[in-house]
C-alpha cells in the first residue's frame, strides 16, 4: 500500500530534522498552542499506537479510547501525553517514536487498504488511517519546522508529490467541515486546481463550477489541516462558497476548530 510508504518518508523527514536536536531543543515551545517539539512528537506517537492497535485488534483500541478520551478532555492533549508516556522526553522520545512507527509502516504496508477500522471518530478503510497519520505527521511537522526556520540542515522543509495523500483527504473532507458545523454543503463542490511540488496540475471537482480554490498544493495542504491561514498563502480562492470553505476547512476529526489568526503561524 502506497500511503504506508508515504507515511514512513513523512515521518522520516521530520525525524531527520528531530535527531540534529539536543534535549534542550527538543523542549523549546513551538507556535501551536504552546505545544514544546516534545509534546508533539509525544502527541505523534500516541495516535500513531493507537491507529497500530485499531488495526490489530479492535477491542484492544475501543480499550485504549475508553481510558484516553476523559483524560484528553480533563487534561488537553500535551499533559494527558506525558502522563502517558510516564516521563519518557527527549531524544528517548523520539528514538522511540522513530522505533515504533518504523515497524508500525511495515504492518500496514501488507495490511488490506479497503479493511474497516474503528477510530475516535467515525469508522476508516485502513488506507484512510494511514493516509491519517501522514496527515498528522506532516501537519504536526510543521510546527518543528517553523520553529527551526526557513533553512535548516542546509534546506528548507522538504515537500515531494506524496503531499497528494493530504490534498486528497483536504478535498474529500470538504462535506465534514460544514456538517460538524452544522452547515449546509456547498452544491456543487468548489473546483480545486493544484501544482504538485514536482509541477503536475492536479484537478478535482467540476472545473465548470464558478467557486474556486487554485495555486500551490502545498500551500493547500497548509490550510485544510490549519497550519496556515489561507490569507497567508498563495492560494487564489473564488466565490462565496469557497471563501466560506476556505475560513472553516478541516481535514481531521474532532469538534470544529477554526484556523489560526493571518500572521500567527509561519517560519522562524
Amino acid at each position: 500500500m502506497q500511503q504506508a510508504h508515504d507515511f514512513k518518508e513523512e515521518s522520516d523527514v521530520l525525524h531527520e530534522l528531530l535527531a540534529a536536536m539536543d534535549n534542550a531543543a527538543l523542549a523549546r515551545t513551538t507556535l501551536y498552542k504552546d505545544w514544546t517539539i516534545n509534546d508533539v512528537v509525544g502527541h505523534l506517537h500516541f495516535w500513531n499506537h493507537a491507529a497500530d492497535l485499531a488495526l490489530a485488534d479492535e477491542d484492544a483500541f475501543a480499550g485504549l479510547m475508553k481510558e484516553s478520551l476523559p483524560g484528553i478532555v480533563e487534561l488537553g492533549h500535551p499533559e494527558f501525553t506525558r502522563r502517558w508516556l510516564k516521563g519518557c522526553e527527549g531524544t528517548e522520545l523520539v528514538a522511540r517514536w522513530r522505533g515504533f512507527y518504523l515497524e508500525m509502516a511495515e504492518r500496514f504496508a501488507t495490511a488490506d487498504p479497503k479493511q474497516r477500522v474503528k477510530w475516535a471518530g467515525p469508522d476508516m478503510s485502513v488506507r484512510s488511517s494511514i493516509t491519517a497519520r501522514q496527515m498528522e505527521t506532516w501537519a504536526h511537522g510543521q510546527e518543528v519546522w517553523d520553529l527551526a526556520g526557513l533553512e535548516f540542515l542546509g534546506k528548507a522543509c522538504p515537500n515531494s508529490d506524496r503531499a497528494r495523500n493530504i490534498v486528497v483527504l483536504g478535498v474529500k473532507t470538504l462535506g465534514w467541515a460544514f456538517v460538524n458545523r452544522g452547515l449546509e454543503l456547498p452544491d456543487p463542490a468548489p473546483f480545486v486546481s493544484l501544482r504538485s511540488p514536482s509541477g503536475e496540475r492536479w484537478d478535482f471537482n467540476d472545473p465548470a463550477t464558478p467557486d474556486r480554490v487554485e495555486g500551490d498544493a502545498v500551500d493547500f495542504c497548509h490550510v485544510v489541516t490549519q497550519t496556515r491561514n489561507v490569507a497567508d498563502t498563495s492560494l487564489v480562492v473564488t466565490g462565496e462558497a469557497a471563501t466560506h470553505w476556505m475560513q472553516i476547512v478541516q481535514c481531521f476529526a474532532g469538534p470544529p476548530e477554526d484556523p489560526p489568526a493571518a500572521g500567527t503561524r509561519h517560519a522562524a
